[in-house]
């Protein structure tokens, strides 16, 4: 078994998720402020009306703020995977560096072509050819997220590929199985309409506030009514999306979609929880109940996991321990075959070292035959696989009522401005000022979900998180993730000051 210095990784997962919650921050308000300010210049462009400028550029500079602190942690979180998850760089390079790559080559060079003509070439090009770089900015940013989530995707489905036990190193055999994963495609979609969201609520929150102290009445209005639309629209793409990516969570992640809905005992027509407390002293195999309270739609659960009503999903302990009416392989089963597989992977570098080809092709069959539980066997325990359920469980739950909650606003916006009233409605502006900030809880919490429930895998199955990091002392893993810690909040707090300073400026400055 691998000497594993539990200390090590734990700095480095908290590192590598601070710098991701910082990133993610930043990043889908980006996402969906450029289609916003492209919406926006279209109706300028449409309507030749110069009130619409000034609120395009307004947005815009808002924009452009935002993105220059995403692009500066984006650059760390990537170094991250070089500097403190070495040994997952090397196993997964030929693949998960492909991905980033094109999205530097392609996406990024694509948003920065047109991103100079889009803040400086107003009255220096054409206006369509202004409204085009808008355009293509908020594309690239878009398509730059693609690949990103694709890379992230391949972490949770590992397809397209295959391991060279020569190298022990898994390589590329199919691209295009990567990128159209189902996986990729339902996190792509999910985690960019989010975004749509996100930037709908933003532009709310400054709008609300501006209608609350009576000042840019007019573009205030004008702004809500886009943006309303925009996060209403957002808000039905949100739900499909997430719908899409728990029945992918199910038929390829069933101890995370387990976990985040409490269920440890796997049923028939079994129910969604739709309100609960966890208990906490709830542990795999034991007799004491989920949960200390819970409210269920019965039937829901079997219906959106597997398609299919009154149909059977796994819980924890069928998953950890196996339930052979139900034909579930357990934890347990999977370890002996993956140490096996670990053994006859050494046995084959070994007699490769030898020069016995009679061993090494005897241990390369034997482990061909029992690769695919390879990850398992470096787990210490079965109840390892299962990941923290308390986290998993109400960062889901607490995205989906925000998730409800913004539709709703959505049109109650929509429909006290388009009668004309919106200033008037002293009991929804606080709302829509706050909208923001729960935007990104919300936000925070689906990310939460999809790494936390992962847990303890790196690569799903193949490589669990303890054995991907590199070996350096943990007191330089420390040091950093405080000189993160400080950096970053910086960088937040001189993107909130400027953009206060901006917002009490107006559109009138532009």
């Amino acid at each position: 078994m691998v000497d594993i210095d539990l200390s090590l990784v734990n700095w480095s997962r908290a590192q590598f998720a601070l710098t991701a919650m910082y990133h993610w921050i930043f990043v889908p308000l980006t996402l969906g402020l450029s289609f916003l300010c492209a919406m926006f210049e279209s109706i300028y462009v449409r309507t030749g009306n110069e009130k619409w400028k000034a609120i395009t550029r307004f947005w815009m500079t808002l924009f452009g703020i935002n993105f220059a602190i995403g692009v500066a942690t984006g650059i760390i979180l990537e170094f991250e995977f070089g500097t403190n998850w070495s040994n997952y760089s090397w196993m997964v390079g030929d693949i998960f560096g492909a991905p980033l790559a094109v999205e530097g080559i392609f996406a990024f060079f694509l948003e920065a072509t047109f991103f100079a003509v889009m803040f400086f070439g107003w009255n220096r090009v054409s206006k369509g050819f202004h409204l085009f770089s808008t355009w293509m900015v908020a594309i690239g940013s878009n398509l730059s997220a693609l690949w990103i989530l694709v890379a992230n995707a391949w972490m949770q489905y590992p397809t397209g590929m295959a391991f060279n036990p020569e190298t022990a190193r898994f390589e590329m055999e199919n691209f295009w199985a990567v990128l159209f994963s189902p996986v990729a495609m339902s996190k792509f979609t999910h985690a960019t309409s989010s975004g749509f969201v996100l930037a709908s609520l933003f532009v709310v929150t400054v709008s609300s506030w501006y209608l609350l102290k009576g000042r840019h009445l007019e573009m205030a209005k004008k702004s809500i009514i886009v943006a309303s639309v925009f996060g209403l629209l957002g808000s039905v793409y949100v739900a499909f999306t997430g719908d899409e990516a728990a029945f992918e969570d199910a038929q390829h992640q069933p101890m995370k979609l387990a976990a985040y809905e409490g269920l440890y005992k796997g049923e028939k027509n079994a129910g969604l929880v739709a309100l609960g407390m966890i208990n906490s002293d709830k542990k795999p195999g034991d007799a004491q109940s989920p949960f200390l309270f819970e409210i269920k739609v019965p039937g829901l659960l079997s219906l959106l996991a597997n398609r299919e009503p009154g149909s059977f999903v796994p819980g924890i302990d069928d998953l950890v321990y196996g339930n052979k009416e139900q034909k579930v392989m357990g934890v347990a089963e999977k370890m002996k075959i993956g140490q096996q597989a670990v053994a006859d992977l050494a046995a084959f570098k070994q007699a490769r070292k030898d020069k016995n080809d009679v061993a090494a092709s005897a241990a390369l069959t034997r482990f061909t035959a029992n690769k695919e539980y390879l990850g398992y066997g470096y787990l210490s325990t079965p109840e390892e696989a299962v990941p923290p359920v308390s986290t998993s469980f109400y960062s889901f739950h607490i995205m989906v009522m925000l998730g409800t909650l913004f539709p709703v606003m959505f049109i109650a916006y929509l429909f006290f401005t388009v009668k004309g009233n919106i200033a008037e409605q002293r009991w929804l502006l606080p709302l829509g000022v706050i909208s923001f900030f729960l935007g990104q809880v919300a936000g925070q919490m689906g990310w939460a979900v999809a790494e936390v429930g992962r847990q303890p895998w790196a690569i799903q199955g193949l490589m669990p998180v303890k054995v991907a990091t590199t070996n350096i002392a943990v007191g330089h893993v420390q040091a950093t993730f405080f000189m993160f810690l400080g950096v970053f909040t910086l960088l937040l707090i001189a993107e909130i000051k400027i953009m206060l300073k901006q917002i009490s400026i107006g559109p009138e400055g532009m």
